[in-house]
């Protein structure tokens, strides 16, 4: 079985409107020279506004209550694991990253402990 979480919006708890304009900004800020963490500090809004409660509770109504993630994210690891489920495995996702993306991983990595080992971030 796979779930996926969708993805945050910049800003969701505000109305729909405001959240694609946020992540504008965001982006704008970024291209400016900030990285992903510090655009979103600027603009005052949450680095990262998933709830992965709802996840939980799908697999739960599924009757799963140990699961394998498929996942770099230690944040989603711990709020899966404090909704109630076991991890019994954490696959991990790394590609030779691109020179684009080289920053953004490795701002995840140090920023926010995402559990990336054999990719060359330093592109």
């Amino acid at each position: 079985m796979v779930t996926i979480q969708k993805s945050e919006e910049v800003g969701q708890t505000w109305p729909a409107m405001v959240a694609p304009f946020n992540k504008i900004r965001a982006y704008a800020l970024q291209d400016e020279g900030a990285d992903t963490v510090e655009a979103n500090e600027r603009l005052d809004l949450p680095v990262d506004s998933r709830d992965y409660r709802q996840c939980a509770e799908v697999l739960f109504d599924l009757g799963l209550c140990k699961v394998r993630v498929i996942s770099n994210n230690p944040g989603k690891l711990r709020a899966l694991e404090e909704a109630g489920l076991e991890i019994v495995e954490r696959v991990s996702i790394e590609v030779a990253p691109s020179k684009s993306a080289a920053r953004y991983l490795q701002t995840k990595k140090e920023k926010l402990g995402h559990l990336l080992t054999s990719q060359d971030l330093s592109q």
